[in-house]
């Protein structure tokens, strides 16, 4: 990036498009990540003026779900991760305490009923703000060489690579 606004801090406004509905009314009760629990059912309603946006959508499997952690009233820098015991940078955990309270979760589309998806695989807490909704495209993630960093032998029960 060239020019003076590369350094520049900017504001960045986004709008919630909809609802994350699910069984967890509190950050305690959810679980960890959503692949480790992955029958954990909700429902994503999208707001009636983004409804139209959901058109094809039935067509994936799996969906990603980009939303606020707004239950996160601060953040922390360095964090100390669930599957580890020593502090870690933010950034190289998905803790929710975050500069930008920003969540992803891949979840397993079941079915669409007009603006509402039923979904499986969630981890967010009911009411959760969304932000945006993307298709799972395997192919498009680059994965050549993938390293998990610490997280190596951490995931015990889960496709470790």
């Amino acid at each position: 990036m060239s020019g003076d606004q590369s350094s520049e801090k900017r504001e960045v406004i986004l709008k919630s498009i909809g609802i994350i509905h699910t069984p967890f009314s509190s950050r305690s009760q959810a679980p960890i990540q959503g692949g480790f629990a992955p029958e954990n059912e909700g429902e994503v309603e999208l707001f009636d003026e983004f409804a139209e946006g959901l058109k094809d959508i039935e067509g994936f499997s799996h969906i990603i779900l980009i939303y606020c952690f707004h239950l996160s009233p601060d953040f922390n820098l360095v964090v100390k991760p669930f599957l580890d015991s020593q502090p870690r940078g933010v950034f190289s955990t998905r803790a929710p305490w975050r500069p930008n309270p920003i969540g992803l979760t891949i979840v397993r589309l079941s079915r669409r009923e007009g603006g509402l998806l039923h979904v499986k695989g969630v981890d967010m807490v009911d009411g959760t703000p969304l932000l945006d909704i993307k298709p799972h495209v395997p192919p498009f993630t680059y994965e050549e060489e993938l390293r998990l960093g610490w997280l190596e032998g951490k995931l015990k029960g889960k496709k470790d690579v």
